[in-house]
């Protein structure tokens, strides 16, 4: 399939509910700062233990996806995209940690989808529980608004054991393009600050707690435009 007909069929089977079930059980991730006023802030937010995928807890794969459609199913499921100091900090809290293995032919096709998802299951091993160092996060990023360039995605992440990640922050691609290496996690868009539930835009827009959730210097871009 092409890109845009496959995202639809991706869309309409996660909406449908067609998603391994260890998805639908979202993973406590917390931090801290210390605020203005010398005092500690506590946050914890929600996120999925592994990146959207079709099908079963006996059979499924996982399925890289564009911003567009991955918004559209965040939206659905009151989720949101991940900043990056979220994958950071997602990164540091993984149960399992498995090392990247890039690919280099045919990036953008969904056998090499398939291929990379095999690869994976074998390094996992049936290990459960929250994962990381297996993709490229698309995450919601200030830098696209500063891109001149329109439509863009940003990507990050794909730790490495020693806990650096193979892609810096980036924007180089149009926003249809996705390859193996991309991956959605979903984050839920309540975030417990202190003890009081808030949206994650509030926390983003808020001076004092968006250095939870962001370590730009800006911390404006909410969501992708679908």
């Amino acid at each position: 399939m092409k890109w845009n007909t496959r995202e639809l069929v991706a869309l309409n089977e996660i909406l449908s509910g067609n998603v391994p079930s260890f998805l639908r059980r979202f993973v406590p991730i917390h931090s801290s700062v210390t605020g203005p006023d010398g005092k500690r802030i506590s946050a914890t937010w929600f996120v999925a233990p592994d990146y959207l995928s079709v099908g079963s807890d006996e059979d499924f794969a996982r399925i890289p996806l564009t911003p567009m459609t991955a918004q559209r199913i965040a939206d659905s499921l009151q989720c949101f995209l991940p900043t990056r100091k979220m994958v950071n900090d997602i990164y540091l809290a993984a149960k399992v940690k498995l090392e990247p293995v890039p690919l280099y032919a045919f990036r953008d096709s969904a056998i090499i989808f398939l291929h990379h998802h095999l690869i994976i299951e074998g390094q996992r091993k049936g290990r459960r529980g929250l994962i990381a160092g297996i993709k490229k996060d698309v995450v919601i990023s200030s830098k696209i608004s500063a891109d001149p360039r329109p439509e863009r995605v940003a990507i990050y992440g794909w730790h490495k054991p020693d806990g650096k990640p193979i892609q810096p922050l980036y924007t180089g691609h149009v926003n249809w393009y996705v390859d193996y290496s991309h991956g959605i996690r979903l984050v839920y868009r309540k975030i417990r600050v202190d003890g009081r539930w808030m949206d994650y835009t509030e926390v983003l827009k808020h001076p004092a707690y968006k250095v939870l959730l962001c370590d730009e210097d800006v911390c404006g871009y909410f969501r992708y435009a679908q």
